[in-house]
């Protein structure tokens, strides 16, 4: 008669496929050998108008692809390794929210150019073709100038949304843990017939849940992304993507990855990004909010702690 399984082997189900982590790796590279030079010359020569359109609407594809794919790759046996990449490095874990990136960062990017614009002032007062110094044609230095009432309105309604969304996604996976959690404490102390079985299937409804609650996510980002590009102009739209793709692309650089001050630049990213649902204790020290909720979710989709600990290594 063969041994039973243990109960732990129930929380550590193996991937069928890393074929997500091939795709992110080419769908990275066509944008940072791609799609961002490309951009980044019609924003520093004097471009058609329909091109650079042009060249924005793909660039807004990629991204919108990637969040599609995701969503396609989303299932129980695959969301261990969705919601903890191993692809992704040091910098880049502690902006992750549901295995991608946190919606604010999005928004805090647009007031990230709003407010170096107001920073700047009246520095600039050039009336030439290109501002002196820099390789941007005038229009795309003045993008940010004078940003209408509509614009700042637009950008209300999308941090209010946020400020909804993200929260209740927070909330379903309290839910979701708290119930399962549940379900197993009523049944370890009860009779051993049957009770693998029902934590098999506790597991699996957990699963179609958490799943549920990471492809919502992944609609959540697509739709604050689209929401901005829709209520910019066209060169603001352009310079929007640009920084998003710069970013991306920043944070895996090589020289700063193996750089030794990687846990204090990682720091500093973090206090740029505030809002991204990052705070300061009493003592001072940065913590994640509902840090505690992602690490039992952890366990509860059978991964290690490696994750977290890498992340408590580059903040303290």
């Amino acid at each position: 008669m063969p041994k039973p399984k243990p109960f732990s082997s129930l929380f550590r189900k193996k991937p069928q496929t890393l074929s997500f982590q091939d795709y992110y790796t080419k769908w990275f590279k066509t944008l940072k050998k791609t799609h961002l030079p490309l951009i980044q010359l019609s924003l520093s020569s004097s471009s058609s108008p329909t091109l650079l359109h042009s060249r924005i609407d793909i660039l807004l594809h990629h991204f919108l692809a990637y969040y599609d794919t995701l969503d396609l790759a989303a299932s129980q046996e695959n969301l261990p390794q969705l919601l903890f990449p191993s692809w992704r490095n040091s910098l880049e874990i502690p902006f992750l929210l549901l295995g991608d990136l946190h919606p604010y960062l999005f928004t805090n990017l647009l007031r990230s150019f709003l407010d170096q614009e107001t920073e700047e002032g009246e520095e600039n007062d050039s009336c030439d073709g290109v501002v002196a110094g820099l390789d941007r044609p005038w229009q795309v230095m003045m993008a940010w100038k004078n940003v209408s009432k509509h614009l700042m309105n637009h950008i209300d309604q999308i941090e209010c949304g946020l400020r909804l969304m993200v929260p209740a996604l927070m909330s379903r996976i309290k839910k979701v843990q708290g119930g399962f959690v549940g379900r197993i404490a009523e049944d370890w102390g009860a009779d051993c017939e049957g009770k693998r079985e029902r934590i098999e299937e506790a597991m699996k409804e957990a699963m179609e849940e958490m799943v549920s609650v990471f492809m919502d996510a992944n609609r959540l980002r697509k739709s604050v992304i689209t929401e901005i590009v829709s209520g910019l102009s066209l060169y603001q739209a352009a310079l929007f993507l640009e920084g998003l793709a710069q970013f991306l692309v920043g944070l895996r650089e090589e020289e700063v990855k193996s750089s030794h001050y990687s846990g204090l630049i990682c720091k500093l990213l973090i206090i740029s990004c505030y809002g991204l649902g990052y705070n300061f204790d009493e003592s001072g020290v940065i913590g994640i909010k509902a840090f505690n909720s992602v690490v039992l979710g952890n366990w509860l989709i059978g991964s290690d702690n490696t994750v977290a600990n890498n992340v408590d290594s580059h903040m303290y």
